[in-house]
């Protein structure tokens, strides 16, 4: 009984030395990242769902053809599937090179302020609300292209 009870507290300590802690670790988010895209993988799938049933109601309802619901919340719809399709693009490139891509992240976060843009209902919120989209907008943009200048290198 001792003896496997210092066995065990042997195999612990190997478990906490630095090389064997970090390699569980990335075992970890690995495993995490996994349930992450298959969750995503079934949010994409019922907004599709949503999205198709929503477009089959409006155009089968009187009079035939013609939306009752705004063009702006169709188009809110299609961007939510397109924005959980680059998450998804950025869970798999991590999952791919183990590192955390800036540049889809930031493409991603873009694609995020321009639905709030497109589907910005002035009489819900203020003209702060509008600047303060334009501003993210502005400095998101601003990113994204400092990141690709440092990516490209000087240029001749």
């Amino acid at each position: 009984m001792e003896r496997s009870l210092l066995k065990l507290l042997k195999k612990v300590r190997e478990s906490y030395r630095d090389d064997n802690f970090l390699h569980w670790l990335h075992d970890l988010e690995k495993f995490v990242a996994k349930v992450l895209a298959v969750c995503l993988v079934a949010v994409i799938f019922v907004s599709l769902f949503d999205l198709i049933r929503v477009l089959i109601v409006e155009l089968w309802q009187e009079p035939i053809g013609f939306f009752n619901t705004t063009l702006i919340q169709l188009f809110g719809l299609f961007l939510n599937i397109l924005i959980a399709l680059e998450l998804l693009e950025n869970i798999t490139a991590y999952l791919r090179k183990n590192v955390i891509q800036v540049e889809l992240v930031l493409v991603t976060a873009i694609i995020a302020i321009a639905r709030k843009v497109i589907i910005f209902d002035s009489s819900k919120y203020s003209y702060l609300s509008l600047i303060a989209l334009g501003v993210a907008t502005i400095c998101l943009s601003v990113s994204y292209w400092l990141l690709k200048q440092l990516r490209e290198g000087p240029q001749p």
